[in-house]
Parts: C-alpha cells; structure tokens; sequence
C-alpha cells in the first residue's frame, strides 16, 4: 500500500536582524557576569589579570561566533550545530551531538543557571541555603575535592524553576516569546545600570588604591602562568555562552544567510564590551580581596550594596533572579528546537 509523505511546513520568518542580536544578547547575559569573577579573582590573584582573562574570553568567543556565523550562512536551517556537523561532517556526528547537547550541554547549563536563579532567591528567602539534608559527600582528588551530592533547599527550588518554566514552553512559543523579550529588557538595563553606578558615584577610595597602580598586576606570593590563566577562563568562557542559540532558530530569520552571522558577531562585541566594562566597575567599588571573598560568589550583590547599602544587595539579587529566570526560558525555548 503507497504512502503519501505530507510536506513539511515551514517556520514563519519573523525574527530580524535585531530581533535576532537581541536574542544573542540576552542569551548570552546570565547569572555569570554576576558570579564568576570571584573564582577568577582567587585563581589569578591580580585584578589586571582579571580583566585579560576576560579579554581573551571574549575574543576567543568572537573567533567562534565568526566561524559559526559563516557556517550559518552555509545552513541557515533550524538546528544549529546539529546541521552544521550533520551536513558538513557526517550524519553520525550529528547524532552524537545531538544526544550530547540533550544530556550534557543545554541540560547542564540550565542546571547551573537554575542554581544560581536559586541562589539569588536566598537573598529573600534566608530558608534557601545549600546545606545539603538528604545525601552525602562524594570525595574526590585535589583541585576538585569534596563534593556534596544530595538534596538541599536550594537544589530542590532550582528544579522547581526548570519545571516551571518547561510548563510555560510547552503552553506555547508565543507566551515563552513574551517572557523572553520582557526579562531580556530588564536585565540588560540592570547591567548597564550596574556599570554606571560603579564607573560614577561608586568609585571608592580604598578600592581604587588596592586594584589599580602598583596592585594591578600584583599575584602575591602566587605563581601564575598561562595554565592557570586556562583555568580561570573555565568561568568566564561559561559566562559568554549561548551565543550560539540563535543558530538553532535560523530557518525564523527573515535573511538567515545575512542576518545570523551578523547577530552572532555583533552580540558577541556587545557583550564582551559589557563584561568587561562591568568588571571595572567591581574593581572601582570593590577591593580585590572583597570581590573574591563575596559570599556565595555573588560579585553583583556585594557591588551594588557597596553603592546604595542593604537596598542594594535586595535591588541586586531581584535584577540577577530575572536575568538568570529569562535566561533560561531562553535556553529552553531554543534547545528544544533542534529536536
């Protein structure tokens, strides 16, 4: 008996050049900028130091935004790095991407974004720690050491975050979409403001005389080279990710071959610029020692209440809880598109 194969509908090409820059931005801008500098500071020791590993960050993640935005132009279809291995390697490599961005890639960094929208929510609900009350410590050899694996309040509300916003997702693309665009807006302006407050009325004195002059590129008694540069990079690299999500929504451009290489490399620029300009900033409020001693790594908080006081460790925490939430709705809308 023959069978009628239905062709495939197309996506609605709705996404422009812009709307598609903002996408990278907004994907890109998590809960890392927030966080990370802090291990990056006790891995380098020097607050020059800091701003070179996200320096060269940022260009190593220009130089893959430029590569992939050329093989965008080559496969503008939906699916991203899946395409672009399936066509231009073999459909086998394709395949185990496929599973290792299901397994491993988007589900991890959405684990970790989700422990850190948690994190956040600690600052309004002190009941959030990380104690772990159902499990156990896992040893493991230096530098990673003791790990807890288990249950704690923290793990159990960021689990609760990715539930929630799976449900939102799957009600449908357009109300995800809204959310999306909405919580985009306010964390980019809570970063800008963040940048400006810490470049203005922010500087202070003694952090000024510990950060910058004799004290830049001071690592006291550490040695640091160029592995343990690598290493520091691990932070910051995670922070930049997910400029690549666009790639996966190429067949929604309205001119992919155009428009994807654009919005990756542009986005990236953006960014970078961002970042870097906001580590200033800490290092204008804060001493180095402050930054990297922040509790619970939470590097934006402690700046920010640094310049307003107690309102702004809670105004802070709010502005870092919707980035890290839009952050993942984003990661969640795009992944799914690649299956």
């Amino acid at each position: 008996m023959a069978t009628t194969q239905q062709p495939q509908a197309d996506f609605v090409k709705a996404i422009s050049r812009l709307d598609a820059t903002a996408l990278v931005v907004g994907s890109m801008i998590g809960s890392g900028i927030f966080i990370v500098s802090a291990e990056i500071l006790r891995e380098v020791h020097a607050p020059g130091l800091l701003l070179v590993v996200w320096a060269v960050s940022g260009v190593v993640t220009l130089m893959g935004a430029l590569t992939y935005g050329e093989l965008a132009a080559l496969f503008p279809g939906a699916g991203g790095q899946y395409v672009y291995l399936r066509e231009g390697i073999s459909p086998l490599f394709g395949y185990l991407y496929g599973w290792t961005l299901f397994v491993v890639i988007q589900t991890g960094t959405i684990a970790a974004v989700a422990v850190a929208f948690a994190r956040f929510t600690a600052v309004f609900w002190p009941g959030l720690t990380p104690d772990v009350f159902l499990g156990t410590t896992v040893h493991f050899p230096l530098p990673i050491g003791d790990v807890a694996v288990g249950l704690s309040p923290q793990r159990i509300f960021a689990v609760a975050s990715v539930a929630a916003l799976t449900w939102i997702n799957v009600r449908g693309v357009r109300t995800a979409a809204i959310i999306q665009t909405s919580l985009t807006t306010i964390k980019t302006a809570a970063l800008a403001a963040l940048i400006l407050l810490g470049l203005s009325i922010g500087r202070h004195a003694d952090a000024l005389a510990a950060n910058f002059g004799a004290n830049f590129w001071a690592t006291g008694s550490a040695t640091v080279g160029l592995g343990v540069i690598g290493a520091a990079m691990v932070g910051s690299l995670f922070a930049m990710d997910a400029w690549n999500n666009v790639g996966f929504a190429g067949s929604e451009l309205k001119e992919p071959q155009k428009d994807l290489p654009f919005a990756m490399g542009a986005g990236v620029l953006i960014v970078t610029l961002l970042y870097l300009l906001a580590n200033v900033a800490y290092l204008n409020v804060l001493p180095a020692a402050a930054i990297a001693a922040a509790p619970q790594d939470r590097v934006g908080t402690a700046a920010l209440q640094a310049i307003l006081g107690d309102p702004g460790l809670k105004l802070m925490a709010a502005a870092i809880m919707i980035s890290t939430f839009g952050c993942n709705n984003g990661l969640i809308l795009s992944g799914a598109r690649v299956y």
